[in-house]
């Protein structure tokens, strides 16, 4: 690999934690970020392969001056970092656009959207110094095939993709890559909240009909598609979003 360590940023969640499992067969280690929970963060580095380190690191999306420390903490202590996967979220539940307040945006835009801002601007100079680097940003299926209820979640991850192309086009020339995965339905973090408390069995099993695999997918699944993005086997690869929906989108 190129670079001996990975950065993810929401690692303690349902996503980021199948996410650190997937990069460590590639990495030599792993800086697993957290906002709350260095337990949570301490028990994913103890389940890591005895091949891959894992490192908690406290990373806060909503505060500029830790997100400035966790990157550069992270590259001191592995040398490098070759990719920072951002699969950061906030918990939210699905209303309506008539039914969200401006402080529910702000919230979800602050900590998603401007988080991931904050992220890029704390590793470019990193990456650029390097000579190599990547980013691989967790976004949404939903602005593809939006499901309604969905704006809070997808509207701040159109401008997480706009942002990821526009590293891709203007970075590139320094060996940096961005690229993106937007999964379906799946039952893990918080989709598998949504599973269990949005709607009644029956109705979740009659959406299992409308994906072309039959079936929702896992945090592995998403965890995979993460890995391959970051990893050298898609060194030609950049500015792009891999929809990893059963066929949800189609």
């Amino acid at each position: 690999m190129s670079g001996k360590a990975a950065f993810v940023i929401g690692a303690t969640g349902g996503l980021g934690h199948a996410a650190c499992h997937a990069l460590a067969r590639d990495w030599d280690g792993i800086a697993i970020g957290y906002r709350s929970s260095i337990e949570k963060a301490q028990s994913i580095a103890d389940e890591l392969s005895a091949n891959c380190q894992g490192l908690p690191v406290h990373c806060d999306l909503t505060d500029a001056s830790s997100v400035q420390s966790a990157l550069p903490a992270a590259c001191d202590h592995f040398g490098s970092i070759g990719t920072v996967v951002f699969a950061s979220g906030v918990a939210i539940d699905q209303p309506f656009v008539s039914k969200i307040s401006e402080e529910q945006w702000r919230e979800v835009i602050e900590t998603e959207l401007i988080g991931l801002m904050r992220v890029v601007s704390a590793t470019l100079p990193l990456f650029r110094e390097q000579g190599f680097g990547n980013f691989v940003t967790v976004v949404s299926v939903a602005n593809y095939t939006f499901p309604p209820g969905d704006a809070l979640s997808s509207v701040p991850k159109a401008g997480m993709e706009a942002l990821g192309r526009a590293i891709a086009k203007e970075e590139g020339k320094f060996g940096i890559r961005a690229n993106m995965v937007a999964p379906g339905i799946i039952d893990a973090g918080l989709g598998s909240h949504f599973l269990e408390t949005l709607y009644s069995p029956e109705i979740w099993e009659s959406q299992k009909k409308g994906v072309a695999l039959r079936r929702f997918g896992s945090g592995e699944e998403i965890a995979e598609a993460i890995a391959f993005l970051a990893s050298d086997r898609a060194s030609y690869i950049t500015g792009q979003t891999l929809i990893v929906d059963g066929g949800f989108s189609l």
